[in-house]
């Protein structure tokens, strides 16, 4: 294994940047020998590979004001702006947003939807007219597109195998 190699294995099981970790003085034809991750933590373990303390450069009042805030101090109604939902960020309606469009798809994979309704329920889901995929079958249901709970089941269990 190479020193670059080594270096990069180190720093994954280290979780630091390859720039922090450093090898010992005179123990590098012993990292060179090392073949495989275990051999990587076995000389972490007798000090031949190191990481570098991580540098935290905060300010004495930014850790103050932090330390508050985990004590849940300076959180109150008249420090917000924008609803809760606003304040979650857009990563709930993204998420939620996605996995209606890869529900969608995949019904139009198994020739559930015909390219109609697929465009009309897209457009849709866009407009976020659904609250989760279980209301947007229930109103294809309502517009005559029959999905059973079995086949739900199915393309949720597929998307999950595909995307893990």
């Amino acid at each position: 294994m190479t020193l670059i190699f080594a270096k990069r294995i180190a720093a994954q099981v280290l979780k630091r940047g390859e720039s922090a970790i450093r090898f010992a003085p005179g123990a590098t034809a012993e990292i060179a020998k090392a073949l495989t991750r275990e051999d990587i933590k076995q000389l972490i373990k007798k000090g031949s590979i190191l990481a570098l303390p991580a540098k935290h450069n905060l300010s004495e009042r930014s850790k103050v004001l932090r330390q508050k805030r985990k004590e849940g101090r300076k959180r109150g109604a008249g420090r917000r702006k924008g609803t809760l939902k606003a304040r979650g960020g857009t990563a709930v309606w993204e998420k939620k947003v996605r996995s209606q469009r890869l529900f969608l798809r995949e019904l139009r994979n198994d020739k559930k939807v015909d390219s109609k309704a697929f465009r009309k329920f897209y457009l849709l889901v866009k407009g976020n007219a659904f609250v989760s995929k279980a209301s947007m079958v229930l109103h294809m249901k309502e517009e005559g597109i029959i999905v059973s709970e079995a086949e739900v089941s199915k393309i949720n269990e597929r998307i999950r195998k595909t995307y893990e």
